[in-house]
């Protein structure tokens, strides 16, 4: 039986996250590959706006800083169970999308990128100067996931770098799933012809102003999830959370990994987190050679590393 490229990609997913840890030589990577898998669920909400519809984001981190701030401030402020805290700020951050998408998705190119890094700022300006409602600069604590009980019958420690692991490939696994599923539909198809020209799309029927809207509501929602599944596993956040940098590298991870693929905008994730990893050893020296790699990328590698490098693969193999 031929494979779809749905499930060739959801399987290598699964087969990635069930045997990466044989490799691991401490109990330490456990935590890195959560961190692969809440970056990818990040980035995979970046190719839906980008890479399929067109649209670029400077700003994205600021819905993983709602994200992550909802599970900090609504189980201590109105007891909320925390994985309802997570719902609440998907659905803060996708009515927040809502709202400024409406006016700023009717500019393009660069006058966007601005737009959205306009309210990115704004985010992270207000986490770090409500002092009294988030400590500011200092960051604040997050409670627990609340599910103690339950994995202590099972065996699991919700402390352990291993559970965390798990539990976000799974969401990352499920996140993919569901962006899959939308490529394939009427809506996923629409939003194609948007990215490949806007004219056409609308001369075909398409709702420019309703495709671009759901698209960036839909991605802000994958970021502000990110956002809440890193603060959980912490147990601690800070504004860096919503800060430009964090913006900038949802935006090189999807690009470096190849933004039109949820496949290969995951493994820019992983390769972008990794890299500083294996980069320790140059000490001093470390952002830029990383800077070095990712411009040699981008020069040599233009669709991506994971779909040039498949190309490369197919063309051999012809």
């Amino acid at each position: 039986m031929k494979l779809t490229p749905k499930s060739a990609t959801l399987l290598v997913l699964a087969v990635l996250v069930a045997l990466s840890p044989l490799f691991f030589p401490s109990g330490y990577y456990y935590r890195v590959g959560a961190l692969i898998f809440v970056n990818g669920i990040a980035v995979t909400g970046i190719v839906i706006l980008t890479g399929w519809a067109g649209q670029i984001s400077l700003g994205h981190a600021g819905f993983a800083g709602i994200g992550a701030y909802a599970c900090a401030l609504a189980p201590a402020h109105w007891s909320l169970h925390p994985a309802l805290a997570v719902v609440l700020g998907a659905a803060i951050s996708a009515l927040l999308a809502w709202l400024v998408g409406r006016p700023i998705l009717r500019l393009r190119g660069y006058y966007l990128g601005v737009a959205t890094l306009g309210f990115g700022i704004l985010v992270s300006m207000v986490l770090n100067n409500e002092r009294d409602l988030t400590r500011g600069p200092d960051g604040i604590e997050v409670p627990e996931l609340g599910l103690r009980a339950l994995l202590k019958g099972w065996g699991l420690d919700l402390s352990n770098g291993q559970f965390w692991y798990f539990f976000c490939g799974l969401c990352l696994i499920a996140g993919a799933w569901l962006a899959l599923n939308l490529y394939n539909s009427p809506t996923g198809r629409a939003l194609r012809a948007l990215h490949g020209s806007e004219v056409a799309a609308r001369t075909v029927g398409v709702d420019l102003a309703r495709m671009k809207l759901q698209a960036f509501m839909i991605s802000a929602v994958y970021a502000s999830v990110s956002g809440s599944l890193l603060a959980l596993q912490n147990k601690f956040i800070t504004p860096d959370v919503a800060g430009f940098m964090h913006s900038i590298e949802m935006v090189t991870m999807a690009v470096l990994g190849g933004v039109g693929s949820v496949l290969g905008a995951i493994f820019g994730a992983g390769a972008l987190t990794l890299l500083p990893q294996a980069l320790t050893v140059f000490a001093e020296y470390e952002q830029m050679v990383l800077g070095l790699v990712m411009m040699l990328v981008m020069i040599f590698l233009r669709e991506g590393l994971l779909p040039s490098i498949l190309r490369k693969l197919r063309g051999r193999g012809e």
